[in-house]
């Protein structure tokens, strides 16, 4: 399953409207035919199925299953787990994915932290690894990233061979918008070609998106995704992204810049130029942090702390920024879920959603869809960029033909 040969910068572009392209540049390119991609899904969303099962839900005939079925088994990709009893005649055999079928390594390169994981084909995370470094340099990430690959892989118990790529996600104009703190020569990510930055350390396929596009992606792949098709996803890290997804699908827009909610103007504020991630952003909270003489890495979760009336007020701020924003995402997108993730603690995103939810429900609004935690919250970036490879490869290019998980 490795790959060496091909460095993709321009993946998330051919990703528009579709969620994956095809398997050329691997030695499972025969194996990419659409019907074998469903099944495959079919069987990862399933967690257990038989064959019987598998063609109610996809419409294909029973001898087809029982070849695509087998041709997953000798690549490793599923793996029988006995037997189905309690019916007539000889039981069915059960059938799940093979977790060690394939692996995929997701980076995530923020202005304030470096994050790396691997992940199974079952979409699990076999491993982790994480570093808190404000405004990384590209040498200081190749130098983390040599260090700490082989320990993740040896950790994860993955088997090199089967890798079948890496995905990167990291925000738009990286080392172009402004934030509190940018040093000087930062803005040099903007003319880096990121798989040829990577190539030595990470000798595989590297697919490069946006942080809230790929976070948006990988929710869109779990029990969120497919029980709410179309949702929009903000992301808040050092600065705000967001994701629109459509019926399962990522809309990436005509210039492919859409979900951008933090570059929007904030109407607001009083300040010329404003813009949304201006309030809601960890930059910002940690400014006012360091504005009233705490330490960034104050506890934000302590409701009697130091830091309590600071948080109070940056929710209280950040709901009144978000609201027309979310007004028009609600007009315009109609979305079922409006999910946030992010490296904000848990607890802080929960009481966000809760003030979210209470400002836009005294609105007259056509609908407003319900502000939640996403699943997939602090490491939502790498594990989405990880899933990249997986549904450029061997999933198919619209998960909304896959009716499993859905009422």
């Amino acid at each position: 399953m490795r790959n060496k040969g091909r460095n993709d910068q321009s993946a998330g572009e051919s990703r528009g409207t579709r969620l994956s392209v095809s398997l050329s540049g691997t030695n499972l390119a025969r194996a990419g035919d659409y019907n074998q991609r469903t099944v495959l899904q079919a069987i990862r969303l399933s967690g257990e199925t038989t064959r019987v099962e598998l063609a109610r839900q996809t419409g294909l005939t029973a001898p087809t299953i029982a070849n695509i079925t087998g041709r997953l088994a000798e690549l490793g990709l599923v793996r029988q787990v006995g037997r189905l009893h309690g019916g007539r005649g000889q039981p069915a055999l059960r059938l799940a994915v093979n977790p060690d079928g394939a692996f995929t390594i997701g980076l995530n390169i923020d202005r304030d932290h470096i994050t790396l994981v691997t992940l199974d084909l079952a979409g699990e995370v076999r491993s982790r690894v994480s570093t808190e470094i404000p405004f990384a340099m590209p040498e200081d990430v190749i130098a983390y990233v040599s260090r700490e690959i082989g320990g993740l892989i040896a950790a994860g118990g993955v088997d090199r061979e089967r890798i079948l790529g890496v995905g990167v996600a990291l925000p738009d104009d990286l080392g172009a918008i402004t934030l509190p703190r940018r040093p000087r020569g930062y803005e040099r990510w903007s003319q880096l070609d990121i798989p040829e930055l990577l190539r030595d350390v990470l000798p595989w396929t590297v697919h490069v998106d946006n942080d809230a596009a790929a976070a948006a992606l990988g929710e869109a792949q779990c029990v969120t995704g497919f029980g709410h098709p179309s949702f929009f996803y903000l992301l808040i890290s050092a600065g705000l992204g967001g994701g629109p997804v459509i019926e399962g699908s990522y809309y990436r827009g005509a210039t492919r810049r859409s979900g951008e909610i933090g570059l929007m103007p904030d109407a607001t504020s009083a300040l010329p130029g404003a813009i949304v991630q201006d309030i809601v952003s960890l930059s910002a909270l940690g400014a006012r942090l360091e504005a009233a003489g705490l330490a960034p890495d104050s506890d934000l979760t302590d409701e009697a702390g130091p830091a309590a009336p600071i948080v109070s007020q940056w929710i209280a701020d950040a709901t009144r920024s978000l609201v027309s924003p979310l007004v028009a995402v609600n007009c315009l997108i109609d979305p079922g879920l409006v999910l946030i993730g992010g490296r904000l603690p848990m607890p802080l995103i929960e009481r966000l959603s809760a003030s979210l939810n209470e400002a836009l429900a005294g609105l007259l609004i056509p609908t407003h869809a319900n502000v939640r935690p996403a699943t997939m919250a602090g490491d939502a970036p790498a594990i989405g960029a990880a899933i990249i490879p997986v549904l450029d490869q061997l999933l198919p290019s619209d998960a909304i033909l896959i009716q499993a998980g859905r009422s």
